[in-house]
């Protein structure tokens, strides 16, 4: 059995569909056929009960996608080590939103002038969808802001963050910088979507001084959020440093909430079973000395 025809097993099962798996892996549905016919053919096995044109997997076939994964996964591994061994090494990169928006590019540039060999491959989304796409080793190694706990993951912060809740400015009466978590209950918030970090860590805070938010609307997008509370429509609150040019033109005004420390970190994630390769060690090095040059 051929590590092609496992990945090609794999698919299917996760598809639960031989067309599905052949749209994903960009293959011919007939190749997905032949492949896991190959497989039960030599090992004499039924893999998959075909029911009306769905699939679904024997006993048999659920252990052998177990032991799919971990072969895989090894193979991953082992292509990484490798690349990263070369003088061609890659790295492939996840970014939560915030720290996309904010802080990945100037690290990408670092990392092109200290190895410009490296090639990257960058992924933004919300950290759990960054977690799952490093357990199962589509990421080489991810910069989020959200609490990660699974245990297979090392996490490692790099990076300090401070968040504040933003509005237009004269959105919220009197000249001050601090709103009390009382007033914040009536307040119409735009928030990220569920799965975000910044999110979670907001609602927990909150929720342990007895304030429930009043959810007006979510994007999964910064820019959707700035734009909007930036003409009136609601209040949010966002990493300070995401939005430091539109506090300085004056198009947000920011506060802190009294009594309540919205400050995290920015951390970097891999799998704890995973090699660092070259690469990886050196993306580490530039977060670490991104955080002391701006301190």
């Amino acid at each position: 059995m051929t590590n092609r025809n496992l990945e090609i097993f794999a698919a299917a099962a996760q598809c639960g569909s031989m067309s599905g798996a052949a749209r994903e892996l960009k293959i011919s549905q007939s190749s997905v056929s032949q492949a896991i016919a190959e497989i039960e053919k030599e090992y004499g096995v039924r893999l998959f009960e075909r029911l009306s044109r769905s699939l679904y997997l024997t006993d048999t076939g659920r252990q052998l996608l177990e032991y799919a994964g971990r072969v895989l996964q090894l193979q991953e591994e082992m292509d990484s080590f490798l690349n990263g061994a070369s003088e061609h090494g890659s790295l492939r990169i996840g970014a939560t939103v915030t720290v996309g928006s904010c802080v990945l590019g100037p690290l990408l540039r670092r990392l092109k002038d200290s190895a410009p060999q490296v090639r990257t491959e960058i992924l933004v989304a919300n950290t759990r969808a960054l977690e799952e796409k490093i357990l199962c080793s589509r990421l080489d190694v991810g910069l989020v802001e959200g609490r990660v706990e699974h245990p297979d993951l090392t996490v490692v912060p790099v990076m300090r963050d401070r968040m504040v809740l933003l509005c237009a400015p004269g959105w919220i009466a009197g000249e001050r910088d601090t709103v009390s978590p009382e007033e914040l209950h009536e307040l119409p918030f735009i928030l990220r979507e569920q799965g975000s970090g910044t999110r979670a860590q907001l609602e927990q805070a909150m929720g342990a001084r007895g304030v429930c938010l009043r959810v007006a609307g979510e994007c999964c997008c910064a820019e959707a959020i700035v734009g909007c509370i930036s003409e009136g429509a609601g209040v949010s609150v966002m990493s300070r440093r995401l939005v430091e040019r539109q506090l300085n033109q004056g198009i947000l005004k920011a506060y802190d909430i009294e009594g309540v420390r919205l400050e995290r970190t920015f951390d970097l994630v891999w799998h704890k079973d995973k090699k660092m390769t070259p690469a990886m060690e050196l993306f580490s090095g530039i977060c670490r000395q991104f955080e002391a040059q701006e301190a």
